[in-house]
């Protein structure tokens, strides 16, 4: 017998009729189904990365990257250079990889095994569309785990021994985390959160645009919110200490190379700066236009930011609080952002496909 009171029971049905995806609504949403059926997306996307990573000859930034990875097999530590390289993560994840491929030095690498760091990243960001589901609803994160999986852009740069793709995951890792210690004051998931922004950090420089938008976003969202119902609070000071302590464990250990390297530290302060001269373009200027002339570069491109239009403008219309409303503010400032910012590289896209994929599942 049901102990549900009538209001309650009533306001379960008014959520549903309203598309919240915040709810769990019976069995097509249990955690077994959903994760199978993400497993199964994923898989799918990692068997359209892994056929001939050889092939394609090393872009320039790949062949640094690679460098670097020789390096550190020959037993070096890793230098951190805010000028001229991104952050360590990416060789850290790569590093072990290779090694369980048998490379022993620089002339054993080779593009499939260096780029199956990002291939298994790319996948990973597809499984965290399951996490997603609670947050986004199950239907929509299916559907844009699919266009993460199938569609051109994140195949491409997932099939790049480049950050992108890590730093893509950990994003979207801490906007998960961040809104569970947001919506239920998660001490855990806010420490997560805080690991997510070092993996960030430690994978490109960039994490500074995106931390400026998340936090621009994250104030709109609460005014926002205001109006509708009472906010979200964060953790207490004790849990905001214990994350804060979780980001500089994570980027000490990074970025000094486990200690071996304790100068990487003083360098990392000329990150930010040095971020804002390479944004004045460097020999890498394009219109502000240039985003979305790549991403609708097709007609398959032009459907899916077509229908990702319809999902943004039914989250604003609509002043949507649920976790729909904080992307949507994300995706408005991050776009601008990488708009107004002359240095503009192709591959600078995969972070905006994110907010994409979620609102194009929304709108179908």
């Amino acid at each position: 017998m049901s102990t549900d009171s009538p209001v309650d029971t009533s306001k379960a049905v008014l959520d549903h009729q309203r598309g919240s995806p915040e709810i769990n609504d019976g069995a097509p949403h249990r955690k077994s189904l959903r994760w199978g059926a993400f497993l199964l997306v994923a898989i799918l996307g990692l068997l359209i990365r892994l056929p001939q990573l050889g092939v394609r000859p090393m872009h320039t930034d790949e062949s640094v990257n690679a460098y670097i990875v020789g390096q550190l097999l020959a037993g070096d530590s890793f230098k951190y250079d805010p000028r001229d390289r991104h952050g360590p993560l990416l060789s850290a994840m790569a590093l072990p990889l290779v090694k369980m491929q048998r490379a022993k030095k620089f002339s054993d690498l080779s593009e499939s095994e260096l780029r199956l760091t990002t291939v298994i990243a790319g996948s990973v960001t597809i499984l965290l569309f399951g996490a997603a589901a609670d947050l986004f609803g199950y239907l929509p994160c299916l559907i844009a785990g699919l266009l993460f999986a199938c569609a051109p852009i994140p195949i491409y740069y997932d099939r790049y021994f480049i950050h992108e793709s890590l730093f893509v995951a950990a994003t979207f890792g801490l906007i998960l985390a961040g809104w569970h210690a947001y919506k239920y004051r998660s001490s855990l998931q806010f420490s997560i959160g805080a690991a997510c922004a070092a993996l960030m950090l430690a994978a490109k420089e960039t994490a500074v645009l995106h931390f400026v938008a998340l936090i621009a976003a994250a104030f709109a969202f609460w005014l926002w919110s205001l109006r509708r119902k009472r906010p979200g609070r964060l953790p207490g000071p004790a849990s905001a200490f214990a994350a804060c302590l979780v980001f500089l464990l994570v980027i000490v250990v990074l970025f000094t190379w486990f200690g071996s390297n304790c100068k990487a530290l003083s360098a990392l302060l000329q990150a930010v700066p040095e971020t804002l001269t390479r944004a004045g373009g460097e020999g890498h200027q394009k219109p502000y236009w240039y985003f979305a002339q790549l991403l609708t570069a097709d007609w398959s491109g032009r459907i899916v930011i077509a229908l990702a239009t319809i999902g943004f403008l039914q989250t604003v219309i609509k002043r949507d609080s649920s976790a729909y409303g904080f992307l949507a503010w994300y995706f408005a400032f991050i776009v601008l952002i990488y708009s107004l910012i002359p240095y503009k590289t192709p591959w600078l896209a995969l972070n905006l496909w994110l907010q994409v994929a979620l609102f194009c599942g929304r709108a179908i």
